[in-house]
């Protein structure tokens, strides 16, 4: 076979070095505004956890988990679809009518089923928080299309602008209204303003006028991808939500509230590495999966991609030190940040912080999926995860409490879930035993880290001094174990963005 022109090789070498110019500065933005934001957060929950009860949180750990589940119907995956779509600016009315719709009507659905919902969690103070939260359903679906335009090109600096004025007004409201009195509702206030500013921020910035429409040549292919994108989305928040049904139904709203507070620091991980690797790892798969595409690669004899590889190395290496470190260092974290009223909840974060490290993992094979149009076994997935996950959850609190569930997590998460995502990878092409390969030295590099960061810990009579030098231990051992390991795989990353599907990469990982 002929090779290509030389034209056409210069051209395509312009935009693979482009590309991995936008991913790197994509990533660094991502990385800062990810950084900052939950750096701000935790201030906002010390302060919180300190001006409220258990039991008031627990009530807002409600309604948040009603909203957070609803709301991931309101994107219904469309802004992954307009990512990866060929013709965006085509597709974008009919997406932002679709948004909009849907935003309305999921608004409507939770205010009339707040009390009902307040019922099933045993929690009768929550129906009006609901009732309030429900309105940031209708400024999130509003700007489906504004975000998905930053993503698309990397413009993760704007994003983080939008983010930041969304936590800055938020935080703001929540933190004046809970001093004078309104305890939950000040919550659900500061977060329903603080989406709206968000989105209209973003349509700011992304120079995007909102432009409503309908075409049902368009509507078809996006509601095809995006319904399962929804669905899985959906189930994936239930995942993650659904022990806190049963907590809340086998135990009390204390227990809750100590619960909700050990998960939302399980989750720094995912926040802070997941979510700004996903931000630039979407479009950047997408953009590869169409240059493959272009190169006229088909099912049969398309090489093994070792991208899905690369991408897992970066957030995988650095979501296991941070989830093994929560874990060794869950009693001093929570008496210094949280208090002596919160200690019950450091047993449960010792369990939940492995659980973080593993949500980074699923959530980048399920961005791989999604960027190679695999919406439904990403769908598939999440449900054999509800179904092996409820029983195990349901078996933990009976016997070991709030404890039990945390662990729950963890035991389902390696047992069923991850071989369900490399499953799902190797059906469309990824080098399924380069993955594999990839998480071996982080996790054994985090075994000693852990160790000596939790035994250096009890070395110190006070929370400072205990986090402090036990966390830098800890990430000093990590950190030295792994050093030529992580100069390999950077080295990999560099020669994917330009050739992705050489059998040198393959060898290099």
């Amino acid at each position: 076979m002929a090779g290509p022109h030389p034209t056409t090789r210069g051209c395509a070498d312009t935009l693979t070095t482009d590309l991995g110019q936008s991913i790197r500065h994509g990533l660094v933005w991502s990385m800062a505004s990810a950084l900052t934001l939950r750096l701000g957060s935790l201030v906002l929950g010390i302060a919180l956890a300190r001006l409220l009860s258990p039991e008031e949180f627990g009530v807002y750990a409600v309604a948040l988990t009603v909203q957070t589940i609803l709301i991931t119907l309101v994107d219904l995956g469309l802004t992954a679809d307009l990512v990866r779509s060929p013709d965006p600016a085509r597709r974008a009315p009919t997406v932002a009518t679709l948004g909009l719709v849907v935003g309305i009507a999921l608004s409507a659905l939770m205010m009339t089923a707040s009390g009902a919902i307040a019922d099933i969690f045993r929690s009768p103070d929550a129906a009006s928080v609901i009732m309030v939260m429900s309105g940031s359903m209708i400024a999130s679906g509003a700007g489906v299309v504004p975000l998905a335009s930053l993503q698309r090109t990397f413009d993760q600096k704007k994003l983080f602008a939008a983010s930041a004025l969304d936590f800055v007004v938020g935080t703001g409201i929540t933190v004046a209204l809970v001093v004078v009195g309104l305890g939950p509702m000040a919550l659900a206030i500061g977060r329903v303003t603080a989406q709206l500013c968000a989105t209209v921020a973003m349509f700011r910035l992304s120079r995007t006028k909102p432009k409503f429409g309908f075409d049902r040549d368009e509507a078809g292919p996006a509601l095809r991808f995006g319904v399962p994108v929804a669905a899985a989305n959906l189930l994936s928040w239930a995942l993650i939500n659904v022990d806190n049904v049963v907590i809340a139904r086998l135990t009390d709203e204390a227990a809750l509230g100590l619960y909700v507070l050990a998960f939302n620091i399980a989750t720094w991980p995912m926040n802070a590495i997941g979510q700004a690797v996903r931000a630039v790892s979407l479009p950047a798969f997408s953009r590869l999966a169409r240059d493959e595409a272009g190169d006229g690669f088909d099912g049969r004899h398309r090489p093994r991609d070792p991208g899905l590889a690369v991408g897992t190395a970066f957030s995988w290496a650095a979501g296991v030190p941070a989830g093994v470190l929560l874990a060794a260092l869950s009693v001093p974290l929570i008496h210094l940040l949280y208090g002596q009223k919160w200690e019950a909840s450091a047993a449960v974060l010792a369990a939940l912080g492995f659980f973080g490290s593993l949500r980074v993992l699923f959530d980048m094979m399920a961005t791989y999926l999604l960027a190679r149009g695999a919406a439904r076994p990403v769908l598939w997935v999440q449900v054999f995860w509800m179904v092996t996950l409820i029983p195990a959850v349901m078996i933990g609190v009976q016997h070991f409490g709030i404890v039990g569930a945390a662990w729950a997590h963890v035991v389902t998460g390696i047992i069923f879930v991850l071989p369900a995502y490399l499953w799902a990878a190797a059906r469309v092409g990824a080098d399924t035993r380069a993955v594999v390969r990839v998480l071996v030295p982080p996790a054994l590099a985090a075994i000693p880290s852990g160790l000596f960061a939790y035994y250096v810990s009890l070395q110190f009579d006070t929370a400072v001094l205990s986090l402090l030098v036990g966390g830098v231990v800890g990430l000093a051992i990590y950190s030295g174990l792994l050093f030529h390991w992580l100069r390999r795989i950077w080295t990999t990353s560099r020669n994917v963005a330009t050739s992705p599907t050489q059998q040198t990469l393959k060898e290099t990982i």
